[in-house]
């Protein structure tokens, strides 16, 4: 599929952290250059896990190198245990299961608490466009299902997160309970979308955008609407919370057009606008205050926080 051409949850704890459910205006211009806290920033160094953190390397999912997982577990073997399932963000082109922002914070989070936290690496651009990193995303998530017993989790407890790039990924995922089921997904308990600006990929791209859309969206509109969350949500999936950093007012305006096609399906999208950069909204995620505490807020509104 390598085809680059032309280029109730707690009502007080998400009022706290400022959750918005549906709101207009937003504006494009902010994020047309990319820059720093664009869709492709790097998501930093690896995190060398502390002595006695249970950490499971590399296991494989598919076939190819970076078809592979990291899986966190708990200091004593948890029974039932809830999975959270991250996919990490890099403009579709870079980006590792392992760094620091990507799993540090959560996993120093939710982990103590009794959650298992897994992390994934998938096939990138030039080689994989971001349909074929979809069928990565899916069939991790089916392989982490089906190994989940083995790490005293349920594979039925599992939320699907991913940040930037990867929160595309997983809102692909969560529109398509078709693609789900053929690869063997069971469907999830809700799905956390940190910071994504293509929600809504042709109305992205019919607009000033940075470069790097271009590059993973190429131009053509079919294929547009075929990598959008927006437009291939048709119908009811599991509650989503798209969090959204304000200083962008593309991915928070991306994330009020999913929870406008997601009300008369009568879907749950709660959007969570955070006064935080791209990264941040990553990073921060684990970290005392309000911002986790919503989070937290929504895991247990969907049975899937730690006990």
């Amino acid at each position: 599929m390598a085809r680059i051409k032309a280029k109730r949850c707690s009502a007080g704890l998400l009022k706290a952290a400022g959750v918005a459910l549906l709101a207009w205006p937003w504006g494009w211009a902010a994020h047309a250059a990319g820059g720093a806290d664009a869709e492709g920033v790097a998501e930093g160094p690896a995190w060398a896990a502390p002595a006695g953190q249970r950490v499971l390397r590399d296991l494989p999912y598919g076939p190819d190198r970076r078809q592979r997982m990291d899986v966190y577990l708990p200091a004593a073997p948890p029974r039932d245990a809830p999975v959270i399932f991250m996919v990490h963000g890099g403009a579709w082109r870079v980006g590792d299961k392992s760094s620091a922002s990507v799993v540090r914070n959560k996993v120093e989070h939710w982990v103590p608490q009794g959650a298992v936290f897994v992390s994934i690496n998938y096939r990138m651009l030039p080689e994989a466009d971001p349909l074929a990193q979809l069928q990565d995303v899916a069939q991790a998530l089916a392989t982490a299902q089906r190994l989940a017993p083995q790490w005293g989790a349920d594979p039925g407890r599992f939320v699907a997160m991913g940040h930037s790039a990867g929160a595309h990924l997983v809102a692909l995922l969560a529109a398509e309970p078709g693609l789900q089921q053929s690869l063997g997904v069971r469907p999830v308990r809700g799905t956390v979308l940190l910071d994504s600006a293509a929600l809504d990929v042709p109305r992205l791209m019919r607009l000033p955008h940075a470069r790097l859309y271009d590059q993973a969206f190429g131009a053509d509109p079919a294929y547009w609407a075929s990598a959008s969350p927006v437009d291939r949500l048709r119908q009811a999936a599991a509650p989503v919370l798209a969090v959204c950093s304000s200083r962008r007012a593309m991915s928070c305006g991306q994330a009020r057009e999913l929870a406008a096609r997601a009300q008369p399906l009568a879907m749950r999208v709660q959007v969570l606008p955070q006064d935080l950069d791209h990264r941040g909204t990553n990073e921060q995620l684990g970290l005392p205050g309000p911002y986790t505490d919503a989070v937290d807020a929504f895991l247990r509104s969907v049975g899937a926080a730690p006990p």
